[in-house]
């Protein structure tokens, strides 16, 4: 909503609003300011794990608004005033999230050392999202804005009290900036204007690049359509980098993650797909055993076929589909995920390299082959659990678990080497495919 004043990173746009009753250099006390003071106000302060702290606080003076401050040693505090409601997130990302501390451009962020594009693509092996950077991002500082002419006596500095957040950037930014500098001055040890990060610069994020819903469709290679309904499902689409007169716009780099988790998701389950007799698109796996009991109905000849369809479809989708399936398909993901760990376990413990890793068992890729067939929207959840407990529990590289279950279907599946190929490149998390040339 707003930048506080005495913040090392503005976020362009925004108003510029007077900080000074915050003990920035003492995050406990902006924690006291706001926590035991009253109903509705809180406060919280928590050290990063690499250094640094974040602190958080209703702002008590207009309780609409929250302070939020993050402290790194090296890249000095970003202070800026939040959402009441919106606090909890903005923690989470600082604290959890592996997304560095500034963001631009509807989720862009730097870390204090390289711009990475917003986490769209989920990476179940480390649960987080996956880091990409941004190819020739250049860093834009106050001082490279400030080159250009601006009057800051046409700026202002906004107090609490009163405020009121815009609904659109501010048009004279530039003078609010010049302002802002100028105040600094005044502060002890002010980081110089060389090292205020402002905003960040890529070719991807030009204007004229940026692409549509149809152009998203277009990139994901699905009718426009198909993709999440604007009103109902708008979470489901990535944080746009722009909004044109059409609506929202994004960058084609964050266009094709999208596209990348989106077939991740759905993808398995049309690669993974046959035709039921009655002309229904099902798993694969669905069919063939619907079929097998249509034969078995119809095979004493007491039933039409038509009828022995029907009586058949109930018997094979109770097999395998919901919680109360004759086969308890939950239990047998589990056993399935156990089975190669202990396969896994049992190299690592031999000390074997990635390259003399052991395929898995015949009768463990028979069952991979099954489930999958008949759980085929599962797959990327069965693979990233595979890949995150072998990681955690045998420090297993998930780029070697990802060769290995690779290697193993290839030799014993049934689904075949090309679909076996497509299906993984998919499915797999992110750092279980192989490394790009």
């Amino acid at each position: 909503m707003a930048n506080g004043l005495r913040t090392d990173h503005p976020v362009p746009g925004l108003p510029f609003i007077n900080d000074e009753r915050l003990p920035l250099d003492n995050p406990d006390a902006i924690e006291r300011t706001g926590r035991g003071q009253g109903e509705g106000l809180w406060g919280r302060t928590d050290p990063l794990p690499g250094g640094g702290w974040v602190a958080f606080t209703t702002e008590p003076k207009n309780r609409a608004y929250a302070w939020a401050v993050h402290y790194h040693p090296e890249h000095g505090r970003t202070v800026v005033l939040v959402t009441d409601g919106s606090w909890s997130g903005l923690h989470h990302e600082w604290m959890y999230g592996h997304s560095g501390f500034l963001y631009r451009h509807g989720g862009y962020w730097w870390d204090g050392t390289a711009w990475h594009r917003p986490g769209v693509v989920f990476d179940g092996a480390y649960e987080r999202y996956d880091a990409r950077r941004v190819q020739d991002a250049l860093t834009v500082t106050a001082a490279d804005l400030l080159v250009h002419p601006a009057d800051p006596g046409k700026a202002s500095i906004a107090t609490i009290a009163g405020f009121t957040a815009h609904k659109t950037a501010l048009p004279n930014w530039i003078d609010h900036l010049a302002l802002w500098a100028e105040r600094r001055r005044r502060l002890p040890d002010a980081r110089p204007l060389e090292e205020c990060v402002v905003d960040l610069k890529a070719p991807e994020l030009e204007p004229g690049l940026l692409v549509d819903r149809a152009g998203l469709a277009r990139i994901a290679n699905i009718a426009e359509d198909d993709l999440p309904d604007p009103k109902y499902e708008d979470h489901k689409l990535p944080e746009p980098q722009a909004h044109g007169a059409g609506g929202p716009l994004w960058s084609q780099p964050v266009a094709r993650d999208w596209a990348e988790e989106h077939h991740r998701a759905h993808g398995p389950g049309a690669l993974l797909s046959a035709t039921t007799s009655f002309g229904t698109p099902q798993p694969q796996g669905l069919v063939a055993d619907h079929n097998r009991l249509t034969k078995v109905i119809h095979v004493d000849g007491k039933q039409t076929e038509e009828a022995a369809k029907t009586l058949a479809w109930w018997p094979a989708v109770s097999l395998t589909v919901g919680t109360g399936s004759i086969v308890p398909m939950s239990a047998l993901r589990t056993t399935l995920i156990e089975a190669v760990l202990s396969h896994l376990a049992t190299n690592v413990k031999k000390g074997r390299s990635a390259i003399w890793l052991q395929p898995l068992r015949r009768d463990v890729v028979e069952v991979f082959d099954w489930y999958v067939q008949r759980k085929p929207d599962h797959t990327a959840g069965l693979l990233s659990e595979i890949c995150l407990y072998a990681h955690t529990r045998l420090e297993a590289d998930p780029q070697t678990v990802g060769q290995l279950i690779r290697q193993s279907l290839h030799h014993d599946s049934t689904l075949g080497k090309e679909t076996i190929d497509a299906l993984l490149d998919m499915a797999l998390p992110p750092s279980a495919k192989p490394s790009k040339s």
